[in-house]
């Protein structure tokens, strides 16, 4: 996203524990694509989940970290 780095997680069954603890995984153990974006201090501050085939909208990502101030 345009020179942004950040931590990507793949999370799947059996070791889906991550997708259970944010709602996210599905039925058959696939996680549904979703970014969450979570402040230095563990509070998430932006959620968005979406369509796999579907590219993540990157404004209210982008508006999103701004909130965060760095």
């Amino acid at each position: 996203m345009g020179g942004l780095s950040y931590p990507l997680l793949s999370d799947f069954w059996p070791h889906g524990r991550v997708a259970v603890d944010y709602g996210v995984l599905r039925a058959g153990g696939l996680a549904e694509r979703a970014i969450f974006i979570v402040d230095r201090a563990g509070v998430v501050r932006y959620i968005d989940i979406h369509d796999i085939a579907e590219p993540p909208p990157a404004g209210p990502i982008l508006a999103a970290l701004d909130k965060l101030g760095g």
